[in-house]
């Protein structure tokens, strides 16, 4: 019998690949077989790229897998890839075909030991606080009594309430508006973010409040983020933050210009009670009414010490009428806080204003200028009357001095007295031997008449 001999023979197919055909067959392959899985390691070798891809790789005591998170994946991770940190990798198996090597697409982190969230808060704490935001010098003081009020929370929440509650309390009548947002999720920190710049592009509130009540850290989550604190910073209004209870602390409450350890406490700092503010004014007043006393009391003592009799009744009486003018606005100044404390609560704006209008420092200024300017000119007009009356006694003197005897001898003339005193003025009345007095400018002198001589053309 002869064999069995087949009309064809089996060979292998022999197949050729290029060196990057290959990488992405290979690629395909891991690709389709480990799509999404999670890998558990030790971070190490972390860099980052310009674009902001993340490259690093994970090991644990035998091997080491080196892994890429693209910028997109990068953006949002709770907490950034440091070295040593210990966590859990989801992702996918790739090839990098330029090299050849396989690689892990990482699209989620989580932490293992050390919570993920209490790690991305430090990290994003201590980035904000290089950059200066923290600063001191950088929060901005608060208005004494905000007119308008901007509130950016969930219109659903309890802090809302809370905070137009206490409000309207302390202050009726102020103008509150709310930018609804969302205060938990994903969605939450953007939103926060589009309220804090609608009221800082939008030049209508004096200050804005940012609330939610409180919760786990997770849920206080969206006060956490790097978009909400860089809208607090950027705002061009101040800024309050009232985020959770007392004991917790978000980055919002670092960048805020005040922080608020509630809703309700941050009501009540924003806005004093009205009865606590018109007894601040009432007590302003009673201290101007005060100082203007001692200034003119002091104006008084000063007049005392400067002007003469007739000055000093003057000033009195301008002293009195402007002290009786003291008395008289005060009495429509308290006339007027009455009338201002029952219209507060229907417009503050109105009451302002007419605060305004009854302030008592300006009225003080211009009654201190003008007695200032009735002084001098009182002064003044009693100089020019001293030197004017100075100018005429020297002229009386001088006049007087011209007619005196004593001026006529220093011009070289005497005078001849008899023994009584009394002057001679006819030498025809003397006697022989009789004794006179000459007096000279300086001196005098006694003599004896010899003998007389009649003037030519008397009679004998």
């Amino acid at each position: 019998m002869s064999e069995f001999q087949p009309s064809f023979l089996f060979q292998p197919v022999e197949r050729r690949y290029r060196v990057r055909e290959l990488n992405r067959e290979i690629a395909d392959l891991l690709s389709v077989e480990f799509s999404d899985i999670w890998v558990e390691g030790e971070i190490s070798d972390v860099k980052l790229s310009r674009p902001g891809h993340y490259y690093f790789a994970l090991k644990d005591e035998d091997s080491v897998l080196n892994c890429v998170c693209f910028r997109n994946a990068a953006r949002l991770l709770r907490f950034r890839p440091e070295e040593g940190l210990s966590v859990a990798a989801r992702g996918r198996v790739d090839v990098y075909e330029v090299r050849g090597q396989y690689q892990f697409i990482v699209e989620a982190l989580e932490l293992r030991g050390q919570g993920a969230l209490q790690l991305a808060f430090d990290q994003l704490k201590k980035k904000l606080e290089s950059e200066g935001l923290f600063r001191p010098e950088r929060k901005r003081p608060l208005p004494v009594l905000p007119r308008r009020i901007g509130i950016v929370t969930s219109p659903a929440g309890a802090a809302l309430q809370d905070l137009l509650s206490v409000l309207e309390r302390r202050f009726p009548g102020l103008q509150i508006r709310v930018y609804p947002t969302l205060v938990q999720g994903e969605a939450a920190p953007a939103q926060i973010a589009t309220g804090l710049r609608f009221f800082s592009e939008n030049p209508w509130a004096d200050v804005v409040i940012v609330a939610r009540g409180g919760g786990s850290l997770e849920d206080l989550w969206a006060f956490n983020t790097e978009v909400v604190a860089r809208a607090i910073a950027s705002s061009s209004v101040p800024v309050i933050s009232a985020v959770g209870h007392e004991t917790d602390f978000t980055i919002a409450d670092f960048v805020a210009d005040l922080r608020a350890p509630t809703p309700s406490a941050a009501a009540e700092l924003v806005v004093p009670r009205r009865e606590d503010l018109s007894r601040n004014l009432e007590s302003t007043l009673a201290h101007l009414q005060r100082a203007y006393r001692l200034l003119l009391f002091g104006k008084i003592r000063k007049l005392q010490t400067l002007g003469t009799e007739r000055a000093h009744a003057t000033m009195q009486r301008r002293l009195r009428a402007a002290t009786q003018r003291v008395d008289e606005l005060e009495f429509r100044m308290r006339d007027a806080m009455r009338v201002h404390s029952r219209r507060a609560g229907r417009r503050f704006e109105q009451a302002h204003y007419r605060l305004m209008q009854f302030d008592l420092r300006v009225r003080m200024i211009r009654m201190r200028q003008a007695l200032e300017t009735d002084t001098q000119r009182l002064i003044s007009a009693e100089l020019d009357m001293l030197r004017t009356q100075r100018t005429r006694i020297d002229l009386l003197g001088a006049r007087l001095h011209s007619m005196s005897p004593l001026a006529i001898l220093n011009r070289g003339y005497s005078l001849a007295e008899r023994n009584d005193g009394s002057l001679v003025r006819d030498s025809g009345l003397l006697q022989q031997g009789e004794a006179i007095r000459l007096r000279f400018a300086r001196g005098a002198a006694i003599a004896r008449i010899e003998t007389t001589e009649v003037p030519p053309g008397a009679a004998e």
